[in-house]
């Protein structure tokens, strides 16, 4: 396995437990700190994922812009397409109300703040402006994130475990699901990885009637991950770096009561969200479109594939498309 370039000395997540802020891994990144995880997926790592593809098979990782109508978050919506017409020979588009967090998508490092702290790497608030260059999403569209990716189905073990997963009851997963899931399929992370995590939610809720749909939105209630210390140390220990899922928040919704990060994250009822992006670097997937790929998968394509994730290229963006592609 590779490791990263000698100027990084990455501690463990039990270390980072004594920065400031505590499980902040500001400061260890001294090349692009501002690329996050993504730096994880260095020159060494592009190479050894490109050895993956064997068949020239492609698969798109990114759902319609409007697949989500309305969107989960109350506060987004879809956008409306319009084709403009300046003659009888041309056509241009226009997109009104565009969300760029309402589908598939990569949450920027400006995406959330760590309370009482500031940003990410301690990017001051003045700086997270629209326009403004500092952590904005286009650090991963100047440099693309490419590396292996490696899909992990709980869905998949999860069924053939019993116990199926019920998305209407929208059910926490623990973090050692995904050690068990890469048991079954006989594969380990590698430093560097992309994780895609299958969980099966999207296309279920995509596939939901309209009333099935209604209560759920209206209940802020969605498969994910459990709010602990565990998924944060899970991803940083194993230097992956992109995170993504195809549920609506990577972690459950409503929160977990016994979330332990009531105190240090109180607006958003003790989320992850402040542990992963602004603490960690995280770059952090949401509403990921696996369905073509986990199937290809199952049908015995393997678990990997070379991946590469390019963002819009928006200057000062909280969040885009990932414009994701994987490769086998």
């Amino acid at each position: 396995m590779t490791e990263p370039p000698p100027r990084w000395e990455v501690p463990t997540h039990a270390e980072l437990a004594g920065r400031r802020p505590p499980g902040a891994s500001w400061g260890v990144f001294t090349t692009d700190p501002e690329r996050g995880t993504a730096n994880f997926a260095g020159a060494d790592e592009v190479r050894a994922s490109a050895a993956v593809v064997t068949r020239g098979a492609v698969f798109g990782l990114d759902h319609a812009l409007d697949a989500f109508d309305p969107p989960m978050a109350r506060a987004r919506s879809a956008p409306r397409h319009e084709i403009l017409s300046a003659h009888a020979q041309a056509r241009d588009d226009v997109l009104h109300g565009f969300y760029l967090q309402a589908t598939s998508q990569v949450d920027g490092l400006r995406h959330r703040r760590a309370s009482g702290y500031g940003f990410y790497d301690g990017v001051p608030d003045a700086a997270i402006v629209a326009g403004g260059p500092a952590l904005g999403v286009q650090r991963w569209a100047e440099k693309p994130i490419v590396g292996r990716g490696l899909l992990i189905d709980v869905a998949g073990l999860l069924a053939e475990e019993g116990t199926p997963l019920d998305h209407r009851a929208g059910p926490a997963l623990d973090a050692d699901v995904l050690d068990r899931a890469l048991a079954r399929q006989g594969e380990q992370v590698r430093p560097g990885d992309l994780v895609l995590v299958h969980t099966g939610w999207a296309r279920w809720f995509l596939d939901a009637d309209d009333e099935l749909r209604a209560e759920v939105r209206s209940a802020r209630r969605a498969t994910g991950f459990r709010q602990s210390h565990e998924l944060p140390r899970w991803i940083w220990d194993h230097r992956v770096a992109v995170f993504a899922t195809d549920t609506f928040a990577v972690e459950v919704l409503p929160v977990d009561p016994g979330s332990p990060f009531t105190g240090t994250a109180p607006e958003d009822a003790g989320m992850m969200h402040q542990e992963l992006i602004a603490k960690l670097g995280v770059v952090l997937g949401e509403l990921w479109n696996l369905d073509a790929l986990v199937a290809d998968s199952r049908a015995g394509g393997g678990w990997t594939s070379l991946t590469v994730v390019k963002p819009l290229h928006l200057v000062g963006g909280v969040g885009s498309p990932p414009n994701a592609t994987a490769i086998r």
